[in-house]
């Protein structure tokens, strides 16, 4: 019997919910694998939450910038030491400078981001912005990740700054509020993927497995025929859609429809999202 650690139990009971004793046997059967556990666990219980992955302690906010003019954004992760600096105004103006900084700028990379001629002040860096408010607060800071799109935009920040989604669609015009609303779905809800086409070949065949066996362990399908089976395994992955791709997550502020459909009555089509959140691991 493989020796687990009980640091990688933890680890695997902070992804899934599932009780101590479970999450060690789920290891014990898997040989360690963090993964293998992880489906190991969702074939023995139905509708089981997995979170994407481990999670580093840290202090920090999200900050957005979208110019509707020029049809550019930005969003980035900044990180600090500690919570009241996080909250603390000349941080909250330096996140969203940076995120102005990457929409207009277009940095791929964080070292690319700190070696540019500041926006606001051509005269001095990125670097001379930030160790500007350093010197003030005294604290450790520094961006953590960044992503700069361009296209028809929209984003939203959480109201404590540490939640935040840019968001990409194609169309000939947005309505804003709409995009915002979006944006804030994909906050509470955090998407995996955006639509069906962006889920990897092998994580789909992935759920059919799952699907199937779970058909397969129940007895009440015992002498169904094949033509029904497959529906309800059919169905099983529409559902696992519904949860995790964007485009057929129902829209947040009215269940009845999707969020497709929502953009789609509106003339839109979804292109990509990008969602941080302070402190995950990217």
């Amino acid at each position: 019997m493989a020796n687990i650690p009980a640091t990688d139990v933890k680890k695997l009971r902070d992804r899934t919910n599932a009780p101590f004793g479970e999450c060690k046997t789920a290891l014990t059967e898997t040989g360690g694998d963090m993964e293998k556990a992880v489906q190991w666990l969702r074939e023995k219980h139905k509708g089981l939450a997995v979170t994407k992955g481990e999670r580093e302690t840290a202090e920090g906010r999200i900050g957005t910038f979208v110019d509707l003019g020029q049809h550019v954004g930005g969003i980035i992760e900044v990180r600090c030491e500690s919570a009241p600096s996080a909250k603390n105004e000349l941080f909250v103006q330096l996140t969203n400078d940076l995120a102005k900084q990457v929409a207009f700028e277009g940095a791929q990379s964080v070292p690319e981001l700190l070696a540019q001629p500041f926006v606001d002040a051509p005269a001095k860096t990125v670097t001379d912005r930030i160790n500007d408010v350093i010197g003030l607060i005294r604290e450790n800071m520094k961006p953590a990740r960044l992503k700069h799109l361009t296209g028809v935009l929209g984003s939203y920040v959480h109201h404590d700054g540490t939640v935040g989604v840019l968001l990409q669609v194609e169309g000939d015009r947005a309505d804003t509020q709409l995009l915002r609303d979006v944006c804030m779905h994909i906050t509470a809800r955090n998407p995996s993927y955006a639509r069906r086409e962006d889920v990897p070949a092998d994580v789909v065949a992935r759920e059919k497995e799952i699907a199937k066996a779970q058909i397969a362990s129940d007895p009440k399908n015992a002498n169904k025929p094949a033509n029904i089976l497959d529906k309800i395994a059919e169905g099983k992955l529409n559902t696992w859609y519904a949860e995790n791709v964007l485009v057929d997550q129902p829209f947040v502020k009215d269940d009845t429809k999707t969020v497709g459909q929502l953009l789609k009555s509106a003339g839109l089509k979804l292109v990509r999202f990008v969602r941080y959140k302070v402190g995950e691991l990217s």
